[in-house]
């Protein structure tokens, strides 16, 4: 019992070195990723809408979370091509919300985000993980103009290796 009591007290007293280290998620990087796998996808820059109350919820506590939370979504904006973002598109998507242990994706219905959305059976799907992943909140001119400048085969090296 006692042996129990210690292993739990040191477990919490440890639980920050645990902590899930990102660094903020970079386009050219995910551009590259995208650009590299067998799977389509396209790029779209448009605003996110969903039930937020489907999200995974997060304590931190050791306990069992989905790996996958697939949220029926909607994105309405521009997809990508290689005059900028010129295309409409307004379609329902997936929402892959991905945790790693005990940490868990989040997004935020209602706010501009730039993804790459994998086309899978017929639909597309926005991968977010506690990282980033394939979805870049509130993007700014430079990150739209770094994707362009990808896609038109011009530098597309991330920041960081």
């Amino acid at each position: 019992m006692i042996r129990a009591l210690l292993f739990v007290l040191g477990v919490t007293i440890c639980a920050p070195a645990f902590a899930l280290s990102c660094l903020p998620p970079d386009v050219a990087q995910s551009y590259i990723r995208a650009a590299e796998a067998t799977e389509p996808y396209i790029v779209v820059r448009g605003q996110l809408s969903f039930d937020p109350a489907r999200l995974p919820s997060t304590d931190m506590l050791p306990q069992r979370k989905p790996a996958h939370t697939l949220i029926p979504a909607r994105l309405t904006g521009q997809a990508l091509t290689r005059s900028g973002f010129d295309q409409a598109f307004d379609r329902a998507i997936t929402l892959d919300v991905q945790c790693f242990g005990p940490w868990c994706a989040s997004a935020v219905p209602g706010i501009e985000y730039l993804g790459f959305l994998e086309r899978r059976d017929g639909g597309y799907v926005l991968a977010v993980d506690p990282c980033g992943g394939m979805a870049h909140p509130e993007p700014t001119p430079a990150m739209l103009d770094q994707v362009l400048t990808c896609l038109q085969g011009g530098p597309c090296a991330p920041k960081r290796p």
